[in-house]
């Protein structure tokens, strides 16, 4: 398997704001803090992965502005391979309105920008370099046919492909998808996409089941605090969760994501790639921020080792 991964999905940027409360409707709050950086869920994957270490290509649209341009630098900063990242003349870029709690609980609101105009064609633009990776990534904040384009472009060339669900639509066509390698949708998402009952982990894990039925190759269900359950023809397993005190969950979920795809594309197999996906998530919401909170290889390590000096 190549230890390439290619992320063909979106970026954006994420004005954050920290509150003590969420206002009620028609009223005005002073918020403590305000903050801004690179967010996005494809962007946020792909960041997550190379400051672990793998070689990242991305596939994506900024508009003709500053925060384009600035999204640019922060992948190039990054390591990832930036060559098919296209402007849009005309076109804002993607822009992330974050609410932040004081418990850690985030609210986000998405305006896609220049991600709506991410097209197969630039997936066909790209398909020299996507060859050769061993994953390619795909989240739901770029046009759906774009995503279909992507899954058969992985189907023809033999490329697994981790599709992240998120933010899930009733109109994904579960027959358009079938064959992917992993769905990775959190409850929720699982919830909105089958129709039925997720509150629970056996409820997740009977849910998943149904996907397996329909083509899906394996489904990774995020549980936030509960942890993450495998679902596959072989059975369920379930990740434990690792306990931390959460500062910031915004990007947590992309956190995982990438760091399972570094794993495991670095050789790990799918459980023990899927336990160090979720420490990476866990020392993530340690930290203000999305990319920004995100580890270096060097930092992880750092944290893996605390884990198991407390386990001592």
């Amino acid at each position: 398997m190549s230890r390439r991964i290619g992320v063909i999905g979106s970026n954006m940027v994420d004005l954050v704001t920290y509150v003590d409360r969420m206002p009620e409707a028609g009223e005005t709050l002073a918020a403590p803090r305000f903050a801004m950086g690179p967010g996005g869920k494809g962007a946020n994957q792909a960041v997550a992965a190379a400051k672990l270490g793998s070689d990242v290509l991305m596939v994506t649209c900024v508009g003709d502005d500053l925060f384009g341009r600035n999204t640019q630098s922060s992948l190039a900063a990054a390591g990832i391979d930036a060559r098919h990242v296209r402007i849009v003349p005309g076109l804002s870029s993607g822009v992330a309105p974050i609410f932040v709690e004081p418990n850690g609980e985030n609210r986000i609101l998405i305006v896609k920008g220049a991600n709506d105009a991410l097209a197969p064609e630039d997936v066909e633009n790209a398909a020299d370099d996507l060859r050769g990776c061993g994953l390619i990534l795909l989240q739901l904040e770029v046009p759906l046919r774009t995503v279909y384009a992507a899954i058969e472009f992985g189907r023809a060339n033999k490329v697994p492909v981790l599709l992240n669900p998120a933010p899930a639509t009733p109109g994904l066509s579960m027959d358009r998808i079938a064959g992917v390698s992993f769905f990775a949708p959190n409850q929720t998402e699982l919830a909105i996409l089958t129709g039925l009952p997720t509150r629970t982990a056996d409820e997740a894990g009977q849910a998943a089941r149904t996907l397996l039925e329909r083509g899906i190759g394996a489904v990774i269900v995020t549980l936030g605090a509960d942890g993450a359950l495998l679902v596959e023809p072989g059975g369920i397993h379930h990740i434990a969760p690792v306990a931390v005190r959460a500062v910031d969950t915004t990007g947590a979920g992309d956190a995982f994501i990438g760091a399972f795809a570094h794993h495991y594309v670095g050789g790990h197999d799918k459980l023990t790639a899927l336990r160090q996906a979720a420490r990476y998530a866990a020392d993530a919401v340690t930290r203000p921020g999305t990319q920004n909170s995100f580890a270096t290889a060097a930092e992880f390590a750092l944290f893996c080792n605390t884990l198991e000096g407390g386990r001592s």
